[in-house]
């Protein structure tokens, strides 16, 4: 274990099970020193979250629906509590009807438009607000994102809608919480075998094309998502805010696929 971290506590939410990018940012965090706090939705999550977070030496869960400003008022109540304030946030959060990221990006439903942006961007905002008022020295906010926000990818449709509105939202909450020293940026993998990227039609031939694409020549892994997060959370990140940062094997630079491939 480290001490990069050492003092600071946080709350990291979306973690469903130990292949999650949010396990992966915690488990780097608490490596760092950091004292987490889990959210999570449901008692059946509940009792996944609880022994992973307890492997981490954490027994502080707070059960949280996103689209429920009484169960969120309770869950930040709670941090403020026990703790009086925080450091960081974690936000893995996203959601959309499975059923609509397989077809045409045309056929979204007006329900599931607003389900998605609901949950997958305006939840950030919503516990950034929260959040904020637990930072009263500065902190770190960090969510998730991916690439296809701003290029289009199969299938993935309203996400990717959700998705670009996350990054923006990222850079006006920048603006709106820095001269109170909180940091706000994301972090943007490319594809990776999640149980939330599971969910995306074409998913293993997307991280396939990726990883025989990428300069790197492979995808990224929950490592390096950790790695970049402990820097965002750090001391070392303070003069970085409003930032989506890629950690996609270089993906994002290219315009075609490598040669040998097309």
């Amino acid at each position: 274990m480290g001490d990069l971290l050492k003092g600071k506590r946080g709350l990291v939410m979306g973690v469903a099970n130990d292949r999650s990018i949010a396990w992966g940012i915690a488990s780097a965090l608490a490596a760092e020193g950091a004292e987490l706090a889990f959210s999570y939705q449901g008692e059946a999550f509940g009792k996944r979250v609880e022994p992973l977070a307890a492997s981490l030496g954490s027994d502080f869960l707070v059960d949280v629906d996103v689209n429920d400003d009484a169960s969120l008022d309770t869950a930040f109540q709670a941090l403020k509590d026990r703790w009086g304030r925080i450091d960081f946030l974690v936000h893995a959060i996203a959601y959309s009807d499975k059923n609509e990221l397989t077809g045409r990006f045309i056929h979204t439903s007006r329900d599931n438009f607003k389900n998605s942006l609901a949950i997958s961007c305006f939840s950030f905002i919503d516990v950034a607000r929260r959040a904020s008022e637990l930072m009263p020295d500065g902190g770190s906010l960090i969510t998730l994102t991916y690439g296809g926000s701003n290029r289009v990818t199969p299938f993935y449709n309203v996400m990717g809608v959700a998705k670009a509105a996350l990054e923006s939202s990222v850079r006006y909450l920048a603006n709106d919480l820095g001269p109170q020293g909180v940091r706000v940026n994301a972090i943007s993998p490319g594809p990776m075998k999640t149980l939330a990227g599971a969910a995306i039609g074409g998913a293993r031939k997307t991280y396939r094309h990726t990883e025989a694409n990428a300069p790197l020549r492979h995808n990224a892994t929950l490592e390096a998502v950790g790695g970049t997060a402990v820097w965002l959370v750090s001391d070392w990140g303070n003069c970085t805010t409003g930032e989506v940062v890629m950690v996609d094997s270089g993906y994002h630079v290219l315009g075609m696929p490598q040669s040998d491939n097309i």
